[in-house]
């Protein structure tokens, strides 16, 4: 039984602490928050679960074998490295830390340690996710051309950091997840229209080596939600919608096959258009 104890009860701090809660084989022994009002609500809803107002002091609790941190992304690192080095096993919410320098450094400490260090990136274990990087593995796509996804919405406006930190960071992980290649090189264009808010808008290019482009457009400035990808391949291509509620992986056998030209057409590119049937894989729910 590992016994977890959960630091943030804000935002998201509740949907970790209600799914935590209902986890075989973990037991929710501990929640910190810096409000009373906020920790209040936690006594309530889960009696006998203890509570503090400084997360220095879960951490040091010796019945806490694991921390899970859903706090602002400026104090992920402290907090995570304070963690380890207690010797708790550590879940970070995204993004693991501020830098890359910082992020190297708690996974060089979980290492050293051997400790579990993890970031929330939930939809890498969907069904859907895992459909499509099964779709990819198994060369039912075939050469993938591009990867392109849409994630905007109207909010939630961040303080500490831009729409590409919280909402590109989940289609990053989709990607890297999914793909068998990793990009070389990434170019990356935002816009703030909110006045000392970081950039609300942003567009990312990741080229790679073979000829695989990628590009991912975030916005906290949309009016409506969505959260589509597509991916293309030379055989199939794939359309995920995530707010789609039952066929979120749609697969259609469309595409196109190019000829050299032959006699008068020998320098002409011969193309056929391929448009077949569309299918919605069963997905794991689970």
């Amino acid at each position: 039984m590992i016994r977890l104890g959960v630091i943030g009860y804000g935002y998201w701090g509740p949907n970790i602490v209600r799914n935590f809660a209902d986890v075989p084989g973990c037991r929710l022994a501990a929640v910190s928050d810096m409000s009373a009002d906020r920790l209040a609500v936690v006594a309530r809803r889960y009696p006998g679960v203890e509570t503090f107002t400084d997360p220095l002091a879960l951490i040091a609790n010796p019945a806490i074998d694991a921390v899970a941190i859903v706090t602002p992304v400026s104090s992920h690192y402290g907090l995570a490295l304070q963690a380890l080095a207690a010797g708790k096993h550590v879940l970070v919410e995204k993004p693991l830390a501020s830098t890359a320098a910082q992020a190297a450094r708690l996974v060089e400490e979980a290492d050293r340690r051997g400790l579990v260090l993890s970031v929330d990136h939930t939809f890498v274990y969907t069904g859907a996710v895992r459909k499509m990087r099964e779709l990819v593995e198994t060369d039912q796509l075939g050469d993938i051309y591009y990867y392109d996804s849409v994630r905007v919405n109207l909010g939630l406006f961040q303080h500490d950091v831009n729409v590409i930190w919280d909402l590109a960071v989940h289609d990053l992980a989709i990607m890297d997840h999914v793909l068998a290649e990793h990009p070389v090189a990434v170019s990356a264009t935002g816009m703030s229209h909110v006045p000392g808010s970081p950039e609300n808008i942003a567009y990312l290019t990741l080229f790679f080596e073979s000829r695989l482009i990628a590009h991912i457009h975030v916005n906290w400035l949309a009016p409506v939600k969505v959260r589509r990808t597509l991916v293309g391949g030379s055989k199939k291509m794939i359309v995920y919608d995530d707010i789609e509620p039952s066929e979120k992986i749609k697969v259609y056998d469309k595409g196109v096959s190019v000829a050299a030209g032959n006699g008068q057409q020998r320098y002409r590119m011969l193309v056929d258009y391929r448009s077949g049937d569309m299918w919605a894989p069963q997905l794991d729910i689970t």
